[in-house]
């Protein structure tokens, strides 16, 4: 069995833990050392089990605490080359870590292998994951992205659980008080995917077999949980989905979330 829990998603910080087996893993390290360890005691982890820390971008709000906690905890950390390039250049890194770059052929660990796929972001070379089980099954993770590509949505379909962005409704965005630049920017095709584009996107999905999801990095002022919530569900009705039925589906929480997925 797998446990997947996101312990932290919003626009303030984020990162995902996942259990296979005896090995475990963060997908990003965007909250102080301290709240993620905090965040892993209050669903029965011990830090130290962490091995492996998976970095999706070089944006603060996704490695805050890696140099801290990777330290503490004798972690290995992996990459893509740009993000690697980015990181030391902000002096986040530093040569005392163990880090690896992931290749096209992916990373095992324990029984997980993890693959990166690209994604359309304002970053050096920003990626998502997918997490292959030694069950078959398979769980993928694509928040900070500006559009829904043929490239993630390649690497992601047929998941059996997918977390994905969901991070702003775009009347609120565009009535909001943010500058017209940021807004565009995140409007943009290198910033983060809409409520309704997210609803599109699980429609295709559960047309390919998957099953659960989780709705992620959500934007403090330009959403509301249960806004992200009723888009995805209303455009699955319409589908002829049935929640609770056909598919399970979850608002990722900033905060950490004893509710995990099991798999």
């Amino acid at each position: 069995m797998a446990k997947f829990c996101p312990l932290f998603s919003s626009s303030g910080g984020n990162s995902i833990y996942i259990g296979g087996g005896e090995n475990s893993i963060l997908i990003d390290a965007g909250m102080s050392a301290k709240q993620t360890e905090t965040a892993l005691n209050n669903i029965g982890v011990n830090p130290d089990s962490i091995s492996d820390i998976f970095i999706t971008h070089e944006h603060n709000d996704h490695v805050k605490g890696i140099k801290v906690f990777t330290k503490k905890h004798k972690v290995r950390l992996h990459m893509t080359a740009g993000t690697y390039e980015a990181l030391i250049k902000t002096d986040t890194l530093d040569n005392a870590l163990d880090c690896n770059i992931i290749s096209s052929d992916g990373a095992e660990v324990g029984c997980m292998l993890i693959k990166s796929f690209a994604t359309s972001h304002d970053a050096k070379e920003s990626c998502g994951y997918t997490i292959e089980l030694a069950n078959g099954r398979k769980l993928a993770v694509a928040t900070d992205l500006g559009i829904m590509t043929d490239t993630v949505f390649d690497a992601i379909k047929g998941s059996d659980l997918v977390l994905l962005e969901s991070n702003h409704d775009v009347n609120m965005l565009e009535c909001g008080g943010y500058p017209y630049i940021l807004k565009r920017r995140i409007l943009g095709a290198k910033g983060h995917l809409s409520n309704d584009v997210c609803a599109e996107t699980l429609v295709k999905l559960i047309e390919s077999g998957t099953t659960r999801f989780f709705l992620g990095h959500l934007s403090r002022e330009n959403n509301i949980p249960q806004l992200a919530y009723q888009t995805s569900v209303s455009a699955l009705s319409l589908a002829g989905a049935k929640e609770g039925e056909d598919y399970y589906i979850r608002v990722a929480k900033p905060v950490w979330d004893e509710k995990a997925m099991i798999l």
